[in-house]
């Protein structure tokens, strides 16, 4: 196999847009223990809400997170949130992706004591789906999160990539 150097063409440069800010609260964790597949934690969502310049609503009941722990340690995270936005369309979101918090970290920021998130990796792909017209664009695009946790639950910034 030829290991030859492919042409040089231009690289469309990717940008990132800043839809909006995801802040949750988790209920207790319903632990339903070591499966299989890993340990399966699932958080349901209390109260959360979107605020940003292209997004804004409330999240509604229903909504969590079906996290994984792998035997590494990572959470692979399967967050699911149906938003209301401020003129009533429903927005159904699905993000999946990894945190990486040690353990240590964990305990501080349960414990209420700041940390910084560059000392952990939260990162996810969002993919959104809704059938109101104003919103629609949001079916055709890509977009990911960077995610902090909180003491109560998470806070993700989601961006656009144009």
């Amino acid at each position: 196999m030829s290991h030859e150097a492919l042409p040089a063409e231009p690289v469309p440069a990717l940008r990132t847009e800043l839809l909006t800010r995801l802040v949750v609260e988790f209920e207790a964790p319903q632990d339903v223990g070591a499966t299989p597949a890993g340990t399966r934690r699932i958080l349901p969502m209390r109260r959360g809400h979107a605020s940003g310049p292209h997004l804004r609503g409330q999240v509604l009941p229903g909504s969590g997170d079906w996290v994984l722990v792998r035997s590494d340690g990572v959470a692979q995270l399967d967050i699911r949130i149906t938003l209301r936005t401020e003129e009533g369309a429903l927005i159904h979101l699905q993000s999946q992706g990894l945190l990486d918090l040690p353990a240590d970290l964990r305990g501080r920021i349960l414990a209420g004591e700041p940390v910084d998130p560059s000392q952990y990796y939260f990162r996810t792909t969002v993919a959104f789906e809704t059938a109101a017209e104003p919103y629609r664009w949001l079916n055709r695009i890509v977009a990911v999160g960077v995610g902090r946790r909180t003491a109560a639950g998470m806070v993700t910034d989601v961006f656009a990539i144009r």
